[in-house]
């Protein structure tokens, strides 16, 4: 919610309980893009992972040429953990995603 309108959703689109990793996915309206909505809401789904589920992982992935995305993780202290191709079929075509990881003690919140 953002000033009383739902304005995008995120969520553990995984959580892998094995190896003690979440996957978190998000998306947010456009017009609302750019206020730090989805970083304070990426940063309380990390922090959760950590702290109550006592996760060792977080990843999120975004396209390539997601620059907004891709800010997100960047901006929380996820390291770039490499490049899949042809992840995802987006629209009309493929596009590669980059993935980025935190590990729990390198969680600063």
């Amino acid at each position: 919610m953002f000033k009383g309108n739902i304005v995008g959703v995120a969520s553990f689109n995984s959580i892998n309980w094995a190896n003690k990793t979440a996957y978190i996915g998000y998306w947010l309206v456009e017009e609302y893009q750019g206020n730090g909505i989805m970083t304070k809401v990426a940063r309380a789904l990390t922090d959760y992972a950590f702290t109550e589920l006592k996760l060792n992982k977080v990843e999120i992935r975004a396209a390539v040429e997601n620059k907004k995305s891709r800010s997100i993780p960047e901006r929380l202290g996820f390291v770039n953990e490499g490049c899949i191709r042809n992840a995802e079929w987006l629209y009309d075509h493929y596009v590669d995603h980059v993935i980025y990881g935190i590990l729990a003690d390198e969680w600063n919140g």
